[in-house]
């Protein structure tokens, strides 16, 4: 085996840049199957360390003028990355094929620019490794430095894109997902990175001696250990989450086709086909049934005829929450008013009685950057909406004033990990709300992930997830991101299961990102600083 991987590196440092850069694009597409649905973490082991072997060549040759040695430094992590983002996220050009007539021109800038965009950060990452390169292991220290400041940095900048973060590939199961509740997602990823990269760089290593190996190896295995343990001691310590009293929910999957979803010519269908099978069983133990999120063709507030047959489904102890377009009317400076992705909470009366409203919206799906220019030229968002979504102003809590205040996420919003919680620290919610439409991506791995990572984010804040999806996946995880009750992809039901209740507030809950960036100052000390022979 050793013989094998010092082969595969000197391989890489011999290879003409064509070889090598395509070895790096072939390591980073088969990087994807670490992520949902197919989980194949493994595959790390080995990608990994094809990316230190690439940097090590790069480093080699110095003898670049400036402007070169940048363009160099920074292609083995965008040619990694791009494999990596292009085989992660292909799914999304599926959301121009709903409306292929319209869209599909844009398919190339949603399969192709956007992982070739995305893949920059590893290729800044790539060029500060470059820079900071030296012999030995400590070049380990600096690929982890670099490369967990670059998924941070792509999970924030530009609004942030953090999907696949590297660090979901060890969280496949509730047993592994533990450790994200002190560290979170970032903290994870940067432990992540080394345990994958360090195995098979060691046994490529001839300088290294067999006492450093040795250390280093014990390093990895503690810290899988470590990851593995820390989770069965937390899980074993809350082998049953209590559930909330009285909050007893049902979910609502209609899986409805994305074309007819916004066809106001059949609304009056989708609504009588969200009342059936919403009373499809008897609700009086139901505190609370979800409808996803975009539940409707129509302005709720404009008919009073749906808001009746609502007010006739729902017994006086339970309300609906539901997905809507909230509008405000324009002024002199905005004729098309102001449109809303919201959440809205209807009392048995029939009547919106709290309403939040997206904050972090989607671009180009639903809003356009430079959205006046561009859409004075043609274009327009995938919602189709004059002027776009407008964002909320800030994020809230509904039903802040009972027991179980709760947060409503709207689609994308639960993919940060930095939004969960609302400005307000004197009042936290008892649990997670996501309403979502994953029809637009149809049965690819994109609904997978999305519920991946809305169970990690409940395992991140202590708090069970209660999320309704059109298409799927629907489901309800506790604080440990344990499945309670779920309905699968294309499958159109419901699912009644009493809300878990949350566990007490975790060390990330409590100090956020400071854990991660206390872990990013501890890589530093690792970097090695003497030179390269």
């Amino acid at each position: 085996m050793r013989e094998l991987t010092q082969r595969l590196a000197a391989w890489l440092m011999l290879a003409t840049p064509r070889g090598r850069y395509g070895a790096l694009f072939a390591a980073g597409l088969a990087s994807a199957l670490a992520m949902p649905p197919i989980d194949f973490f493994p595959v790390l082991f080995l990608t990994l360390p094809i990316l230190v072997w690439a940097v090590d060549a790069t480093a080699a040759d110095p003898d670049r003028r400036w402007l070169s040695a940048v363009f160099h430094g920074m292609l083995p992590g965008w040619w990694f990355g791009f494999g990596y983002f292009l085989a992660g996220l292909w799914w999304i050009g599926n959301a121009l094929l709903v409306e292929a007539e319209l869209f599909a021109w844009a398919i190339p800038l949603a399969v192709i620019a956007l992982p070739a965009a995305l893949a920059i950060f590893w290729g800044l990452a790539s060029l500060g490794c470059a820079l900071l390169w030296r012999d030995g292991l400590g070049r380990i220290g600096v690929l982890t430095f670099m490369l967990a400041g670059a998924e941070y940095l792509r999970g924030t900048l530009f609004t942030g894109f953090p999907w696949n973060t590297i660090g979901y590939a060890t969280m496949p199961v509730p047993i592994a997902m533990q450790s994200a509740s002190l560290v979170g997602l970032y903290g994870i990823t940067l432990l992540a990175i080394p345990a994958f990269s360090l195995p098979l760089t060691l046994l490529a290593d001839r300088s290294s001696g067999s006492r450093i190996r040795a250390v280093a190896f014990l390093a990895v295995f503690s810290l899988i250990a470590g990851h593995l343990g820390y989770g069965a001691y937390r899980l074993s310590v809350s082998p049953e989450t209590l559930p909330e009293p009285d909050i007893r929910v049902r979910l609502v999957q209609p899986n409805i086709d994305q074309r007819q979803k916004f066809d106001p010519s059949g609304a009056e269908d989708i609504v009588a086909g969200y009342i059936d099978l919403s009373k499809e069983s008897d609700l009086d133990n139901i505190r609370y049934v979800i409808w996803p999120e975009s539940a409707f063709p129509f302005l709720l507030t404009e008919r009073a005829d749906v808001l009746s047959a609502i007010a006739d489904l729902l017994p006086a102890s339970t309300q609906l929450i539901t997905g809507a377009m909230r509008a405000e009317p324009g002024s002199a400076d905005e004729p098309y008013g102001r449109v809303y992705n919201s959440v809205y909470l209807v009392d048995s009366n029939g009547e919106i009685i709290q309403a939040a409203d997206k904050v972090h919206l989607v671009p180009f799906g639903e809003y356009l950057p430079f959205q006046p220019w561009l859409e004075a030229v043609g274009l327009e968002q995938l919602t189709r909406i004059r002027g776009g979504f407008e964002p909320g102003v800030e994020r809230r809590l509904l039903q802040a004033e009972t027991h179980h205040p709760f947060i409503p996420l709207i689609c994308y919003e639960i993919i940060f990990p930095s939004e969960i919680r609302p400005p307000d620290n004197d009042q936290q919610p008892s649990w997670i709300l996501n309403l979502t439409n994953d029809a637009w991506f149809g049965h690819t791995p994109g609904p997978y992930q999305h519920f991946r990572f809305a169970q990690i984010r409940g395992v991140e804040e202590g708090l069970p997830v209660a999320r309704v999806a059109n298409t799927g996946i629907s489901g309800v995880s506790d604080a440990f991101g344990r499945v309670a009750a779920k309905i699968d992809f294309g499958e159109r039901g419901i699912a009644d299961v009493d809300l878990p209740g949350k566990s007490a507030a975790t060390f990330y809950s409590l100090h956020r990102d400071f854990p991660f960036f206390l872990l990013l100052a501890l890589a530093a000390c690792f970097f090695p600083f003497r030179r390269r022979d």
